[in-house]
């Protein structure tokens, strides 16, 4: 069988979910080849699970101070490279596209009549998901960018019957807390972010952006992402402090961490999981980022309860493998009940 699989690469948390499915898949001898879009190829780092993949321009989200800009979008995506690249993939060698919201593979499967695969937090939003910040935009852009016509969503409650649980990395474990809060809020300005968490000097913060570099400011370390080092210093935090995006905060429930979430405004996927969240009663959340918040929170702060979620990046590769990819729901009434 080979294997086109799309990747997103606007946020990391799409790459982590793939790295994690490229182990499974590579261990059933798929013959898979990815294709990454989203982001320069010069700003993507431990790509090596990939292997020469391919890259695309693809579409991307604009933000500012924390808040998505469609104007600026608009102007920064260029619709007709978009279409080219679409109409010039080659899909004659794959039985399968898969497509973690990833715009041209997922168009040119759909263009062509093939099989495409949708995996992905996207997929999760039918009619019973929360919603929140829904506008006739936000719609369109969640049903039509990256479309498929199977669809295995994955969200941290079986809203629906095509609904997994996050796929994350299973041997992820706490290991002993150092007291450290760490910090990921990439769409924010750094620079307000730094000055606000140095306001809290009795509290370390480790604080990671793509554009960061190396330094200790005071009471904040400041580190370039890098994945290696964000799981460890993960896994040693006693609370986290990030956007709402699914991947890491899937992992902070895994490991039983606290969780301060401020959702990017204007974006239905990150408001609709801070409703979630909140509905859930898995995380506290802030529109802005409030110095008074997280002080109340820092005092609040107790250990979690660690959610437990199944293999689901296994049994997925299991359900590619067999070809028997009309029946999501089959594999799904199954897995659920192996989270508690």
């Amino acid at each position: 069988m080979k294997v086109l699989y799309g990747i997103q690469a606007t946020g990391n948390g799409h790459i982590s979910r793939c790295r994690i499915m490229a182990k499974y898949l590579k261990q059933q001898n798929i013959d898979v080849s990815y294709l990454v879009s989203g982001r320069a190829k010069k700003d993507l780092f431990d790509m090596e699970v990939f292997g020469d993949f391919q890259h695309r321009q693809g579409l991307t989200f604009v933000t500012n101070h924390g808040e998505v800009n469609y104007a600026a979008t608009a102007v920064n995506n260029n619709l007709v490279r978009f279409i080219r690249d679409i109409y010039a993939l080659d899909l004659e060698p794959y039985d399968v596209i898969i497509t973690d919201f990833e715009p041209v593979t997922a168009w040119a499967g759909k263009l062509r009549n093939k099989t495409v695969i949708g995996i992905g937090h996207q997929y999760a939003f039918g009619l019973n998901t929360p919603l929140a910040g829904a506008n006739p935009i936000a719609k369109m852009v969640m049903k039509y960018f990256a479309p498929a016509n199977i669809s295995a969503g994955l969200h941290w409650h079986p809203f629906d019957e095509t609904i997994f649980p996050p796929i994350i990395d299973t041997s992820l474990t706490p290991t002993e807390q150092d007291g450290s809060i760490l910090v990921y809020l990439p769409f924010e300005d750094q620079r307000l972010v730094t000055r606000l968490l140095r306001s809290f000097n009795g509290q370390e913060f480790i604080l990671y952006s793509p554009e960061l570099e190396d330094k200790t400011l005071a009471n904040v370390k400041q580190r370039k992402t890098c994945y290696a080092g964000f799981k460890h210093d993960l896994t040693k935090a006693r609370g986290v402090i990030c956007n709402s995006g699914f991947e890491l905060i899937s992992e902070c429930l895994h490991l039983g961490l606290p969780i301060l979430t401020k959702p990017i405004q204007g974006q239905m996927e990150q408001l609709s999981n801070a409703k979630s969240l909140e509905q859930l009663g898995y995380a506290q959340v802030m529109d802005s980022l409030d110095g008074d918040v997280i002080a109340t929170w820092l005092q609040q702060l107790c250990p979690r309860q660690p959610r437990h979620f199944p293999d689901v990046a296994k049994a997925l590769a299991n359900w590619i493998a067999s070809g028997d990819w009309q029946t999501p729901s089959k594999l799904v009434a199954q897995i659920w009940p192996a989270a508690d």
